[in-house]
């Protein structure tokens, strides 16, 4: 099976980081400033503007400058894409999975033969 679906590794590098996934958790609720996004995991501001920064740098999320504050939302794009790569191994496992359960009906078969 020749999969040409790929996936940026920039985006998958910028999760990698524990906290960088707990915002994107937070973001899920909605836009949150950073220091609300900060209060809430208890981390310092500058260490979760840096967090949003490398987020924002790839695609995770956008900022939204209000007045002296910065508005950050998680942008759709990037988790469609992962949803998309992800697809393409959902799709081997289903194969898999199927000849599995071919093989165990055929012994289950074998097994009703046997005692017969």
């Amino acid at each position: 099976m020749g999969y040409t679906q790929t996936v940026r590794t920039d985006f998958l590098g910028a999760l990698a980081e524990p906290n960088r996934m707990r915002i994107l958790e937070r973001l899920r609720g909605g836009p949150r400033p950073v220091g609300a996004i900060a209060e809430e995991l208890k981390l310092r501001q500058p260490q979760v503007s840096k967090h949003l920064r490398v987020l924002s740098e790839a695609g995770w999320v956008e900022v939204l400058p209000l007045a002296q504050r910065r508005i950050y939302r998680l942008q759709p794009k990037p988790f469609e894409e992962l949803d998309s790569w992800l697809e393409t191994f959902k799709q081997v496992w289903d194969s898999r999975l199927d000849t599995l359960d071919e093989y165990l009906q055929g012994l289950k078969q074998e097994q009703k033969r046997g005692r017969r």
